[in-house]
């Protein structure tokens, strides 16, 4: 059994997370010319990539609910974590590749230092869950 300061803890993982997240869909989404100009270095004028750019940000802010849902009861919604740490690591990945190519400036690292520190929080959670036989699935 997940003890109740190790919870509380938990929770305030995904309440941080679902606030990380919010913070990155307020720039990509809301303000999503300005964020790729900011990364990238270039102007995003083309309509398509614009809405792709953006959309991508859209599951960001979909997270940011995401991740309070899973505060509110971290031993149910273990689902919605293990989705989100992919789009994490995947995420931060394709960053990582486009800052070491040169096509992203070195703000990405932000975004990407970010997501493996949560990364590394999801694993713990999920560590606490598996020491104390909770389902995780």
């Amino acid at each position: 059994m997940v003890s109740s300061n190790e919870l509380k803890f938990i929770k305030v993982i995904f309440v941080v997370a679902a606030l990380w997240n919010l913070v990155g869909a307020i720039f990509g989404y809301f303000n999503t010319a300005y964020t790729f100009q900011n990364f990238f270095g270039r102007e995003l004028s083309d309509p398509l990539y614009y809405d792709i750019y953006k959309g991508a940000w859209g599951t960001t802010f979909v997270y940011f609910f995401g991740y309070l849902i899973v505060a509110l009861n971290p031993l149910k919604h273990t689902g919605i974590v293990i989705v989100g740490a992919i789009g994490k690591v995947g995420f931060a990945i394709k960053l990582l590749q486009f800052y070491l190519s040169g096509v992203a400036n070195s703000v990405v690292l932000i975004v990407v230092i970010g997501d493996l520190i949560f990364m590394l929080l999801f694993a713990y959670y999920f560590l606490l869950l598996y020491k104390a036989k909770e389902r995780i699935i």
